[in-house]
């Protein structure tokens, strides 16, 4: 009841834009004493919410930095399992790495483990992730799916869906997956993720998806500057980080329930409608060599399928993709 009181509060705060909500208005729409509105505000405060109160004229929600905080993430967070556990830092080596220790900890599906930098970022075949302070997201969630190890493959491929949509949806701008692990606009990179497992023989431990996104960045170093790119530099506007981890969070708890139950062909249609590759000639530079031809779609279990030059279908499981221009 505290919470719920506490969460309609903030609710009323907000649709207030910035401007006062006196406490004789609180008090009747909470059907509650103003002293009690006065106790809920200090617990509020004391919950890491910076208010304002002012004489005459009542509270009001302070303008604050874009920060991915525990409040601010679970503050309107529809998911159900996915969020309720944040670990939230100001800076750290790797999410990939605190989450690791986690699980071995014993933490619960759903943990987040998010920071406002990362000082040793890296993605796939360990390669350096650039995560600037307060810019971006870089974060990692835990799942622990009651499943067979040679299920995991495709969860980066359910993530990888999950953050296009959230993208979509947050800054109004088309984004393209590039299989297996790349998010592109206009051909350039701003998302990374890396799949990594811990498992048994037979039975997953944790499934770790780390999520690297550039998003109000507005200049990279002169390196990265040809490949990345941020959706404020796409969309043209600053994106709320923690609305869009809340957005990617809620689909990535609905599809990984899909996925347990019905396996990856139901949303193999919605990850091709994003895909960056697919009827495109490419070529897939495997550990065995490099493989050249037309990507022509995914599996249901998401292995990537390319026709070679020579007509011969060959699938794809682990590569780094070049696209052909």
């Amino acid at each position: 009841m505290q919470t719920s009181t506490r969460k309609k509060i903030l609710e009323l705060l907000t649709e207030a834009g910035g401007g006062f909500v006196s406490g004789e208005l609180l008090a009747k729409k909470l059907n509650c004493s103003r002293a009690a509105v006065w106790k809920h505000m200090e617990e509020l405060r004391k919950e890491g919410f910076e208010l304002e109160a002012v004489r005459k004229k009542g509270y009001r929600i302070k303008s604050t930095e874009d920060k991915v905080t525990e409040n601010e993430i679970q503050y309107g967070l529809e998911a159900k399992r996915l969020g309720k556990t944040v670990y939230y830092k100001e800076t750290v080596d790797s999410t990939q790495k605190l989450a690791h220790r986690l699980v071995q900890e014993g933490c619960p599906g759903g943990t987040l483990v998010i920071a406002e930098e990362q000082t040793g970022g890296r993605g796939r075949l360990q390669r350096a992730w650039y995560s600037p302070k307060y810019t971006g997201i870089w974060m990692s969630v835990v799942l622990r799916p009651d499943l067979p190890p040679q299920w995991a493959p495709p969860f980066t491929l359910i993530a990888a869906v999950a953050v296009a949509q959230a993208i979509e949806e947050t800054a109004g701008v088309h984004p393209e997956i590039k299989w297996p692990n790349d998010i592109l606009i206009g051909g350039k990179k701003c998302t990374g993720i890396l799949t990594e497992l811990q498992a048994d023989t037979d039975q997953i431990q944790a499934v770790i998806i780390g999520i690297g996104i550039n998003v109000n960045e507005t200049e990279f170093p002169d390196e990265l500057k040809p490949i990345a790119t941020s959706l404020l530099i796409e969309s043209g506007r600053k994106i709320k980080r923690a609305l869009l981890v809340q957005r990617i969070l809620e689909r990535l708890e609905k599809y990984e329930k899909i996925y347990i139950e019905n396996g990856f062909a139901p949303l193999k249609l919605l990850w091709e409608s994003y895909a960056a590759v697919i009827g495109k000639n490419i070529t897939a530079h495997t550990l065995k060599g490099d493989i050249s031809g037309k990507a022509i779609g995914i599996t249901d279990e998401g292995v990537l399928q390319l026709e070679g030059e020579d007509g011969k279908i060959h699938s794809i499981y682990s590569a780094d993709i070049e696209i052909e221009r």
